[in-house]
C-alpha cells in the first residue's frame, strides 16, 4: 500500500460502497441482478481510473455472499493491476488469495497471530493515535485514520481534524491514509499533514472517477 503510482488517482485508496453506486444509477436494491451489475460496472470505471487500491468494504454481507462478490471484484482488479484489499472476512481473503486484509481494529486484536501474519498487506481502522499504535504492534502494514473531515457517513459526528492525522503519522512508521470527507481540494493539505495518502468513498462510487 506505500507503493506510488503514476496518475490521477495515484495517492487514492476506493473504499467501496455498493448502495452508493446503485442509487447513482437510480437501482434501488443493491442485491439485485441490476444492482449487482451497476455496482460491478462501477468498479470497472474505478479500476481503469488506477486508484492507489480497492478495499471491498460491504460490512453488511454475510460471508458466502461477500465471497461471491468478492470474486468478481478481485478479476476486475486484477485485470486492470489494481491491488484489492478484502475487508472483514480473513478466510475470504486468505481462500481468493487477494492482495490484502483490512479489519477494524477490535477485529484485528481477535485474529490469531499466525493468521495475521498471512498478508504481507494489513490494515486497520483507526481513531486515535493509541489505535495506530496498537495496530502496529499487531502486525499491522498500514492504517486508515479518521474521520478527518465532516462526512455524510458518520452525520452529526465531529470530525476528528487533521491534528490527529498529524500525530498519527508520528507516531508509528507505517503508511497511515485518511479517510472521511477526502475530497479533491482537501487532498494536498492531506499530504501534507504526512498521509501516505487518502480513502475515498462516495467521490468513486458516484459518477466518473476520472473527475472525482
Amino acid at each position: 500500500m506505500s507503493e506510488q503510482k503514476k496518475g490521477s488517482l495515484a495517492n487514492i485508496v476506493c473504499v467501496t460502497n455498493r448502495h452508493l453506486a446503485t442509487a447513482d444509477a437510480g437501482i434501488e436494491d443493491a442485491d439485485s441482478p441490476e444492482g449487482r451489475a451497476a455496482f460491478l460496472a462501477q468498479m470497472r470505471r474505478v479500476a481503469e481510473a488506477h486508484p492507489r487500491a480497492v478495499i471491498l468494504r460491504e460490512k453488511d454481507l454475510d460471508e458466502a455472499s461477500y465471497r461471491a462478490l468478492a470474486r468478481d471484484v478481485l478479476a476486475i482488479c486484477r485485470k486492470a493491476d489494481v491491488p484489492c484489499i478484502l475487508h472483514t472476512y480473513a478466510t475470504v481473503a486468505m481462500e481468493l488469495g487477494a492482495d490484502g486484509l483490512h479489519l477494524p481494529l477490535p477485529l484485528l486484536a481477535k485474529q490469531d497471530i499466525g493468521l495475521r501474519s498471512q498478508f504481507r498487506v494489513l490494515g486497520a481502522s483507526c481513531h486515535s493515535v493509541q489505535d495506530v499504535i496498537e495496530a502496529q504492534a499487531l502486525g499491522a502494514t498500514y492504517a486508515t485514520v479518521g474521520h478527518i473531515y465532516v462526512t455524510d457517513c458518520k452525520p452529526g459526528a465531529p470530525p476528528r481534524g487533521l491534528a490527529l492525522l498529524r500525530e498519527a503519522v508520528q507516531a508509528a512508521p507505517m503508511p497511515v491514509y485518511a479517510i472521511g470527507g477526502i475530497t479533491r481540494a482537501r487532498l494536498q493539505e492531506v499530504l501534507e499533514a504526512g498521509a501516505a495518502g487518502a480513502c475515498v468513498m462516495s467521490g468513486l462510487m458516484r459518477g466518473d472517477p476520472l473527475t472525482w
